[in-house]
């Protein structure tokens, strides 16, 4: 694993023992990270318009823009906001399945996947290259529905 990958996979985990937690309700925990995955959603679609689907002129600085905001909320430290009582089980406004507490590692590793991929996209927009940065809007993507399909109800 390179050293980012292994500062990302230490920050998550420390993230997830974090004191903020409990300063925060189990509503303003489902609360902020869903507004904190519609962000980075928000900014995948710019990227898709403008490398996957063309519908947008390319913009080097725009993507760089997105792929920034897209790594910042993967390296945020989201465990943090899936504390307990948090799941659809026991919240209303979360689609968030009790299957997700019941596998801490997988969810942990599926966690640190998708930063580590939006680190990459991070560093992918930096060079500029169009190509590149679809293929690793694609991995990132990848590593969303790693989670969706694993956690999230229909």
């Amino acid at each position: 694993m390179k050293r980012s990958g292994i500062a990302t996979a230490y920050t998550f985990a420390a993230c997830l023992a974090s004191p903020a937690l409990a300063q925060m309700s189990v509503e303003d925990q489902i609360e902020t990270r869903q507004a904190a995955f519609q962000f980075a959603a928000w900014n995948m679609g710019k990227i898709k318009a403008q490398v996957v689907d063309g519908s947008v002129a390319y913009n080097p600085e725009q993507m760089q823009a997105a792929a920034n905001a897209v790594a910042a909320v993967a390296n945020s430290g989201l465990g943090s906001l899936f504390g307990p009582g948090t799941g659809m089980d026991q919240a209303d406004g979360t689609k968030l399945k009790p299957a997700f507490f019941d596998e801490p590692d997988k969810a942990r590793e599926i966690a640190i996947r998708f930063a580590q991929e939006a680190s990459k996209l991070q560093a992918v927009a930096r060079a500029g290259d169009a190509d590149a940065l679809a293929q690793q809007f694609r991995a990132v993507g990848q590593s969303c529905k790693a989670c969706h399909d694993r956690y999230r109800a229909k």
